[in-house]
């Protein structure tokens, strides 16, 4: 019995890390965007964090369309 319960916990992990494996999509070959001159909706800058969070969110959604068009939808805007 407790064989068969380690062998179903072992089948398990390795599918697992079998499909963590393939959740790369590539996007690390992207250029990394810079960051400098975009504003939020409110005029202040976007933290790291905030920017990196809604470019992935572009580059998931974008599938080769512009990325400033899809930043621009999620309420960034170029500033001066």
């Amino acid at each position: 019995m407790l064989d068969k319960t380690l062998f179903r916990l072992a089948f398990v992990a390795v599918l697992a890390l079998t499909g963590c494996q393939g959740s790369d999509t590539g996007s690390a070959d992207a250029a990394p965007v810079d960051m400098t001159g975009w504003r939020l909706v409110s005029g202040k800058a976007p933290s790291k964090a905030e920017f990196a969070a809604l470019t992935a969110t572009c580059q998931d959604q974008s599938k080769g369309g512009p990325l400033d068009t899809c930043l621009a939808g999620l309420g960034l805007k170029h500033g001066q």
